[in-house]
């Protein structure tokens, strides 16, 4: 019923649980003692033999008692709050820290919804799982062995009875134990499953309602929710009945001790004080047990979350404790191989990037193009061979030196909801104005946004209210405030108007010599000027050199280039000139 690594994984919260059970501890002997003193002042009250200062002295007790009690407990819910606090902010701090390592490759584990899941509900629960059902945990021990000592100088047959009683409790709940594992491991993955595809239907809404296939996703929505429901009425009838059990446990053990108490009184083993304390005492045997009871089903929801939690956490991470080594520039890919599962997308990759220099990666869609930036981009370290940056092993080298050193833009750059100003800054905070405009005249859009509200301007999410080549353009220019040493440029130029196109390339170009480009395309005419092209097919290098020269081999760059040169209608006469 304990989860140890769980308890584990949060070492700071051990002292304040520890002061939460003392809280509770301190309450439970304030209890006490006003019992006493009210069984006692009714004795008292019955036989007429209560003067008006022993009754004063009976009520500053009770009085006392009941500051302290309401006292301790106000403190324990203050160390289960300080217990939730850490807890909160611990466990995401961790799971986003581990994300930030991890990048994508969680996705070989869990789901972007089951990582959404997690951090929000999953953590919730574990602070109810820390803050309560630990504290109650020990509490529920120690509270009925503390009533116990007190209660068998009093009557040993009692205090016995209701000893052996409480543990039925306890034994109740590992019953119920297994069962609810096994329901709430189907809960979290019903529950991940329906987030899996509402999250997928949302981003592809467009696309349904183009299709008008809405209406079918809508029924199988429906059916994913009707057996979510399913799921959860089963999990809340597993709670309730195991409730009623504990609840039946609880009062029938109480209603047994203060039955026994009577008919000890009535053979006069114990004295009537003593009698009706036991009365008034006995539930608080079974209480803390009880309400641990009710702690267990959400305990038992956060370690499940805590499953898959940890699922992410043991994804292992790559020791980076390298360090980039300046006196050699290049970056360097030797008998690079890489497989999604068993099927290779790269065989015996070499390619060389000469610092400064412009490469070009290219080949027929599936050839493994972007595959190799995302290995640059150190997304993956599942790979066979060797990547390495100024003679540094990539696989030791810190991310955030990856981050530093490497900018990259894809075909679908994403442009955050604000104004112009705030998307440029995402490439340095602390960047002049100076330079804003003279990266947004680079790749012309300075005079638009002029035009407009200046870098002040504002953009809707995704930065739907600007053209595709705009919003591209906008995204070269927020790399080239970044300044990084490295570019990649994946399909940067794809799916934009030809005006966007030749701006784009124009100030990619003006990099070179500069900056160390990669440019990844899929049109060859945007690849002429590269210091180097490799040429991709299978996930294997069929040709690599300039132009000129992968013309000459007549292989499957020359056959590329002609037939998009054919289609555009360039080919004749600038074909003849970049043969030549």
């Amino acid at each position: 019923m304990i989860d140890k690594r769980l308890l584990a994984s949060m070492p700071e919260t051990k002292r304040y649980i520890v002061f939460n059970i003392i809280g509770q501890w301190i309450a439970l002997l304030a209890n006490v003692v006003m019992m006493f003193m009210i069984a006692r002042s009714i004795v008292k009250l019955m036989i007429a033999d209560l003067d008006l200062s022993e009754l004063a002295i009976i009520v500053g007790i009770i009085f006392i008692s009941l500051i302290i009690k309401l006292g301790a407990s106000a403190f324990s819910m203050k160390m289960s709050f300080k217990t939730t606090e850490i807890i909160k902010f611990g466990f995401r701090e961790k799971i986003f820290k581990k994300l930030f390592v991890l990048k994508d490759r969680y996705q070989n584990v869990l789901s972007s919804s089951e990582v959404t899941q997690i951090t929000s509900e999953g953590v919730d629960q574990l602070e109810n799982y820390f803050g309560n059902y630990i504290p109650q945990f020990f509490y529920a021990i120690i509270a009925p062995l503390t009533l116990f000592l007190i209660i068998l100088p009093l009557d040993m047959k009692v205090a016995i009875v209701l000893f052996i009683c409480v543990p039925l409790i306890p034994i109740t709940i590992i019953i119920i134990q297994r069962w609810a594992k096994r329901l709430l491991g189907k809960y979290w993955d019903e529950y991940s499953k329906m987030g899996d595809s509402f999250l997928e239907d949302l981003q592809g809404l467009t696309t349904l309602k183009l299709y008008e296939a809405d209406s079918y996703k809508q029924k199988e929505m429906d059916e994913q929710a009707e057996s979510f429901r399913k799921i959860t009425m089963k999990v809340l009838s597993m709670q309730l009945n195991s409730i009623t059990i504990m609840d039946i446990v609880a009062y029938g053990g109480a209603a047994i001790g203060m039955i026994m108490a009577l008919f000890s009184f009535k053979s006069g083993d114990i004295d009537l004080t003593s009698a009706l304390f036991i009365i008034l005492i006995s539930a608080d045997f079974f209480l803390p047990m009880r309400l641990l009871g009710s702690f267990f089903h959400i305990a038992m929801n956060g370690m499940a979350a805590s499953d898959k939690m940890f699922k992410l956490f043991d994804i292992k991470e790559p020791k980076k404790d390298g360090d980039i080594k300046e006196e050699d520039g290049d970056i360097r890919i030797e008998d690079l191989s890489f497989a999604y599962g068993e099927r290779y997308v790269l065989k015996d990759i070499d390619i060389t990037i000469k610092d400064r220099a412009l490469v070009a990666i290219v080949g027929p869609s599936g050839s493994g193009k972007s595959t190799i930036a995302k290995l640059l981009l150190a997304r993956s370290d599942d790979y066979e061979g060797t990547i390495e940056f100024k003679g540094e092993d990539l696989k030791k080298i810190a991310s955030n030196r990856i981050r530093d050193l490497i900018t990259y833009v894809p075909s679908d750059a994403h442009i955050f909801k604000g104004t112009v100003r705030y998307n440029l800054k995402m490439g340095d905070k602390e960047v002049s104005e100076e330079r804003m405009h003279e990266v947004l005249k680079q790749v012309e859009l300075d005079e638009y946004f002029k035009e407009l509200n200046g870098l002040d301007t504002k953009i809707n999410e995704g930065g739907k209210d600007l053209s595709g080549g705009q919003r591209q353009r906008l995204a070269i220019a927020r790399a080239l405030i970044k300044d990084s040493p490295i570019y990649i440029f994946d399909e940067a130029t794809s799916n934009i108007d030809v005006e966007s196109e030749k701006t784009i390339m124009d100030t990619i170009l003006k990099l070179k010599g500069q900056k160390t480009i990669v440019l990844i395309s899929h049109r060859l005419a945007n690849v002429v000027e590269a210091d180097m092209i490799y040429c991709l097919k299978d996930g294997k290098i069929i040709g690599s050199g300039t132009h000129k020269e992968l013309l000459k081999e007549k292989g499957l760059y020359h056959e590329l280039y002609t037939s998009q040169m054919y289609y555009e209608g360039f080919m004749k006469g600038a074909l003849d000139e970049t043969i030549i």
